[in-house]
């Protein structure tokens, strides 16, 4: 198959070769995708060694159940969901944050080291990442693909197969959360704004 006829074979169409024994079509499905998937296992998780892992752990899944696929989805919406459980399943075997009790925020903000000021877009992506992983994994999932991956609110609620208004609602309780971790970098911007007026 030549590189411009492969780009023409749609996604269902790959799976549909797939579980008809292709022995190709499910690597270019994962070659298509797979850096929007890591995308995702990276946000989800704040670690390469665990994101890559949860990467394969999903196209392992993926290419085993791949004979199941109804179709009744885009297979997109189908690999995200597969990756999003894949890195939810990570989570919860090692467990890499305990659980908190959702009325204790203010008690464990105020206990909460103070962040350093960052001095650039690298500083900044450490800090929204740390903050990313003290949130409870369905607001985290949320906020990653709605605020940061950029999918609407429909098709996140397809990945992660909850209702549109679930997806709403985490995000919001997650921006609630997050506000205060990484107001410093809001407050640094404004005072790089602020002029003396001393002088």
């Amino acid at each position: 198959m030549s590189t411009s006829s492969v780009d023409e074979v749609s996604d269902k169409e790959l799976m549909s070769r797939h579980a008809q024994g292709d022995p190709h079509a499910f690597g270019l499905l994962v070659t298509r995708h797979r850096e929007r998937m890591w995308a995702v296992a990276l946000r989800t998780l704040g670690d390469p060694e665990e994101a890559a892992d949860a990467l394969q752990d999903a196209f392992l899944s993926a290419f085993r159940a791949a004979g199941r696929f109804r179709g009744d989805a885009a297979v997109t919406t189908w690999l995200h969901r597969i990756v999003v459980n894949a890195c939810l399943d990570r989570l919860r075997r090692k467990s890499i944050r305990p659980a908190t009790p959702m009325g204790d925020e203010a008690k464990i903000d105020a206990l909460a080291p103070k962040l350093p000021d960052p001095t650039d877009g690298h500083g900044t992506l450490l800090d929204v990442t740390a903050a990313l992983s003290e949130l409870p994994f369905e607001q985290r999932a949320a906020l990653i693909l709605v605020d940061m991956m950029g999918y609407a609110v429909d098709d996140a609620a397809e990945f992660l197969d909850v209702p549109p208004g679930t997806i709403k609602s985490r995000c919001a309780r997650g921006r609630a959360r997050l506000a205060p971790r990484l107001a410093h970098l809001r407050n640094r911007q404004a005072r790089g704004n602020v002029q003396d007026t001393d002088k």
